[in-house]
């Protein structure tokens, strides 16, 4: 959001949009009507990844995670070449059909690269491999407010070649992804393909006994009894994933309600009253993005030491005590000339926080508690609810603020302090365990009572039978 407000290149995009309508037309377009094709040019990227995201579980199970993740290179390209021709023939429309097309990428991408790296992962490295994901998206973030910059592309006459960037990223992949396998959980349990599951893991992980973890994937194979992919509405009527989807729904899809967001839309005016110049923001901004790389990092290094629930509930904790004290701050802004300079360590504890709690941590955590025949249809679930959060809250946010003010922090601070009860009292620890044995654990909340008790044995020693096999 503070990009999107404060950065140079909206400005350029802008006057583009007017000098193509006065050509066009032979009049100025209103201040509304500019605003009107800025706001399609932000909020088209949303659709898109929601069209992405709600194809990936189908095309996952159709093509495979790998050739899925080539066939979303397309629609990237595509996207990078319209943006980037749109000035030479002069069309703002361009740049909203490569918005979309990106868009479309992004989620589709994202969900089957999550999916596609927890799959191709051992289990004692599943966490850390993960959570590549996040530490790309911070990557991604702090290229883009690099390249942003005035000594880079900053400048009126190179933002074409700006909106072009993401082409670099996809042509690296379409180069080398072929030379990888697919993901021997997909070979082994949709394909049935044991060769090829056998070669995929000497190729990914070397030469060594790897017959345990190859046995894991037969017994989850065995446990799912050759059920094709499920569809959303089995997702959401059967019994036996209900705790996991109520899990997926509050930590996951709802990484909108943490607050991050927020804390960006304010961080420009947090900076600014702690003295820094508004022609060095951009800088600080660095710093911030910085800040989540190294955070998501130190996740990777924690993760499989500590675990996933306790990053989680600690890290939610931190963030609404942040929350707390930066609506504090914020009040007292001009009481005491240090309350700035607080705020400013508020907004990178925070941030810090998120990279190594939520920020990070949820990427393994879909591929970990849904098995194999759910885990498709989860991502489409989890990444279809989140682009419509994004879309919801960038058209309520701005009423929220004008409404609420500094004291809008106390809604997301609400949030995380719920689901840092919620994690510590009922999400269960994922680490080091096969999906057999994530599925016990949650079955135990799935079947409650006499009857769910019943269903409960039977589960369980359906599942043993199948492990000894």
């Amino acid at each position: 959001m503070m990009v999107a407000k404060y950065s140079v290149i909206v400005l350029y995009i802008q006057s583009f949009i007017r000098e193509t309508w006065l050509k066009r037309y032979g009049s100025s377009p209103s201040a509304e009507m500019v605003t009107l094709m800025w706001s399609f040019i932000v909020s088209v990227y949303s659709i898109g990844g929601l069209l992405g995201s709600s194809s990936a579980g189908y095309l996952s199970v159709r093509f495979g995670r790998k050739k899925t993740m080539l066939l979303a290179n397309i629609p990237a390209l595509l996207g990078a070449a319209l943006m980037g021709l749109s000035r030479l023939c002069g069309s703002f429309e361009m740049i909203i059909a490569g918005r979309l097309f990106s868009g479309v990428c992004g989620g589709l991408a994202q969900n089957v690269h999550i999916m596609f790296a927890g799959e191709c992962a051992p289990r004692n490295l599943r966490g850390l491999i993960a959570i590549t994901a996040s530490t790309s998206i911070a990557v991604g973030k702090f290229v883009g407010f690099a390249l942003g910059l005035r000594e880079v592309l900053g400048v009126e006459a190179l933002w074409p070649i700006l909106l072009t960037a993401n082409a670099v990223p996809v042509l690296v992949q379409f180069l080398t992804l072929p030379f990888f396998p697919d993901s021997p959980r997909y070979l082994l349990i949709d394909r049935k393909d044991k060769e090829g599951c056998i070669k995929a893991v000497k190729r990914l992980w070397g030469d060594g006994d790897h017959m345990a973890e190859i046995n894991d994937m037969m017994s989850e194979q065995k446990a799912i009894g050759g059920e094709k992919a499920k569809s959303v509405w089995d997702l959401l009527r059967d019994r036996a994933v209900r705790w996991q989807l109520i899990s997926m729904f509050l930590v996951i899809s709802c990484m909108q309600l943490i607050g991050v967001n927020v804390v960006y839309f304010y961080a420009y005016n947090i900076f600014t009253k702690a003295g820094i110049p508004p022609d060095q923001i951009h800088y600080v901004s660095l710093g911030v993005g910085t800040t989540e790389i190294l955070s998501t990092v130190l996740c990777g290094f924690l993760i499989e030491r500590a675990g996933r629930k306790t990053l989680l509930w600690k890290s939610y904790t931190v963030m609404a005590l942040a929350l707390g004290l930066l609506t504090v701050t914020l009040s007292l802004q001009d009481s005491f000339f240090w309350v700035p300079y607080c705020s400013v360590a508020l907004v990178f504890i925070f941030i810090m926080s998120f990279g190594i709690g939520p920020g990070g941590v949820v990427c393994p955590l879909i591929t970990e508690i849904f098995i194999q025949s759910y885990r498709p249809t989860a991502y489409v679930f989890n990444g279809v609810i989140n682009w419509i959060q994004l879309f919801m809250l960038g058209l309520v946010f701005p009423f929220i603020v004008e409404g609420l003010g500094n004291f809008c922090f106390i809604i997301f601070l609400t949030y995380c302090l719920s689901m840092a009860i919620f994690v510590f009292l009922v999400l269960p620890e994922t680490k080091g365990k096969t999906m057999l044995q994530v599925m016990e654990e949650f079955n135990r909340l799935n079947y409650r009572g006499k009857k769910g008790q019943a269903a409960l044995q039977q589960s369980n020693c359906s599942v043993v039978t199948v492990t000894r096999l």
